[in-house]
């Protein structure tokens, strides 16, 4: 893994000694290089304490640290370090979703790695890093690392966002029961014509096409997902565009819905986002958001989520989403389900390594190690209450039908 400091190595506490089996006498060097390692790890075990997981204890879910570099980069890099040294194999849990709930609601990464949290915060703040070529970056190195990876993880439609488990009792038939909603919440008919933002694998639209008859346009910043949609798509009214959402222009609809994207808009461009929907919805048309959200977050991103998973992307906050879209939206209804992604999330891991055996020669073992921990670590996220999902949905101001919420 990529990593600032490889930290304190392992070294031997116990003195050396002579063929006569007499003990020689530690340099201080000597015994600073002993002591360090110890002394690391106590302050591992303060930021721990309270937290409920220990190092090497007993319980599942407590940390097996099987290197001494661990600590030094625990301490200097937080979550960063943290991360890269457990795909790094420096150590281990047995319960890695009860690992990570435990420090994340324990707010443990808080208490590390200010350095790596404040230059992160720092680039967010100074530049828009969700613009111009930054808005491309997360279909490069996100959406576009393999179409074997996302088919074998997500199901009989690639569908990669939150599941709606209300009813449903695998993947598929609650994959199927969440764009269900969407169309029903959104009230839709034939002939209207609908919008997705953030169109993925062109499955919201194809299921909207055949089910409810209606037209559209989806638009991605994935080439993949666009080549991918394309083919979905094939034969309906349907067309999809590698294009940012910024380039909507002179197009009215009656119906948009982006899912699973506005967490790459980013808090400096949520109120061009919603600027860009108003102009392209119709009067009395309705718009529905369906993104992971958060009451509690500081408007930056975890450091290895950013670094690894999905580069310049902020999970948005709630009351950051209410101030853009109000002066353009009305709120007509919020439904929250974020205990749902726990499910859904642990079915794609099921899939995924069933289908591992076939996609190791590509990808190699790190990637398993790497794919497991972001998995899990949203896993702990939602478990934990860090993390929310939501669907909105939002009439623009001076709308006069009356809207009925639907679940």
């Amino acid at each position: 893994m990529d990593d600032l400091s490889r930290g304190w190595p392992p070294d031997e506490t116990t003195p050396s000694r002579h063929d006569d089996g007499h003990a020689t006498v530690a340099s201080p060097r000597a015994r600073t290089r002993a002591t360090g390692p110890r002394l690391l790890r106590r302050r591992v075990a303060r930021v721990l304490e309270g937290s409920g997981v220990a190092l090497d204890g007993p319980s599942p879910w407590d940390i097996q640290v099987l290197d001494g570099r661990f600590y030094g980069r625990c301490l200097l890099q937080g979550s960063l370090g943290f991360g890269d040294a457990y795909v790094d194999g420096w150590w281990d849990t047995a319960d890695l979703d009860g690992c990570l709930e435990r420090l994340l609601r324990h707010r443990a990464e808080m208490r590390t790695g200010v350095a790596v949290r404040s230059r992160l915060a720092a680039r967010h703040l100074l530049r828009n890093v969700q613009r111009g070529a930054g808005a491309w970056r997360v279909g490069r190195r996100h959406y576009d690392l393999g179409d074997d990876l996302f088919e074998a993880m997500l199901g009989a439609r690639r569908v990669y966002s939150c599941a709606y488990w209300a009813e449903a009792r695998d993947l598929d038939a609650a994959q199927l029961a969440k764009l269900d909603l969407v169309c029903r919440k959104l009230g839709l008919a034939p002939g209207m014509r609908v919008l997705d933002i953030g169109c993925g694998w062109g499955e919201a639209l194809r299921y909207a096409a055949e089910r409810y008859g209606v037209a559209g346009v989806g638009v991605t910043v994935s080439a993949d997902q666009a080549r991918a949609a394309q083919s979905t798509c094939r034969g309906l009214p349907v067309e999809i565009r590698l294009a940012d959402y910024r380039t909507l222009r002179d197009e009215h609809f009656d119906r948009i819905f982006s899912i699973g994207m506005f967490e790459h808009v980013g808090p400096r461009n949520h109120g061009h986002f919603f600027d860009v929907v108003h102009r392209c919805l119709q009067p009395e048309g309705l718009m529905l958001l369906h993104t992971i959200g958060t009451q509690t977050g500081n408007r930056v991103p975890d450091p290895w989520i950013e670094r690894y998973i999905f580069p310049n992307s902020v999970i948005p906050r709630l009351d950051d989403v209410v101030a853009a879209a109000s002066p353009r939206f009305r709120l007509e209804d919020l439904h929250a389900f974020g205990l749902d992604y726990v499910r859904t999330l642990q079915a794609w891991r099921e899939r995924f390594d069933r289908a591992w055996p076939r996609l190791e020669p590509r990808y190699g073992t790190a990637f398993h190690r790497l794919w497991h921990y972001y998995l899990a670590a949203a896993i702990a996220s939602f478990r934990a209450r860090r993390n929310d999902l939501w669907q909105i949905v939002l009439a623009p101001h001076g709308r006069t039908s009356v809207y009925r919420s639907r679940r």
